[in-house]
């Protein structure tokens, strides 16, 4: 049996089917089961190895800030009582560009303070993994300003319509 919309079924009833739709629902548990597993993992290994080197400890920290971060996206998105794709793309783009420039920072911090070749090698990739980031952001934003104007555009025709 499926969920999916049927195509001759009225606007309303499409467009509550697709809030339903549990693609979504799914791909947001799983992020979140990933997230919190690596959050654990990562925020284990920061308190039980005090005698880890510094940078070490560091890495793990923002690493587990980075986990926080995607839990909590994950539950947000899960607790919503409806769906709003657009505005989640764009609150998770901005995650996406913040943790891939912090990402990209310590790279290039590494690169720079050991004068370790790989840690340029990782700030490049870094900065290909911003630049992707930034397109997706670019798009999400994109789409949330078309169904804002769309949505204001068909309030104005209902209040029109009303009068």
């Amino acid at each position: 049996m499926t969920l999916a919309p049927r195509m001759d079924a009225a606007p309303e009833v499409r467009i509550v089917s697709a809030e339903l739709s549990p693609g979504p629902r799914v791909a947001h548990a799983l992020l979140l089961a990933a997230a919190l597993s690596g959050t654990v993992v990562t925020l284990s290994l920061f308190i039980t190895e005090p005698d880890l080197p510094l940078r070490t400890r560091a890495a793990l920290a923002v690493l587990s800030l980075i986990g926080m971060g995607w839990t909590g996206y994950a539950l947000w998105v899960l607790t919503r009582r409806r769906v709003l794709y657009a505005r989640q793309q764009v609150v998770a783009g901005w995650m996406a560009v913040s943790f891939t420039s912090v990402f990209t920072l310590g790279a290039l911090a590494i690169g720079i303070g050991s004068g370790m070749p790989v840690g340029f090698a990782a700030a490049a990739m870094g900065g290909a993994m911003v630049g992707a980031a930034l397109l997706l952001l670019s798009r999400a934003r994109r789409r949330l300003t078309a169904l804002t104007a769309k949505r204001r555009a068909l309030e104005t025709q209902m209040a029109e319509g009303v009068r």
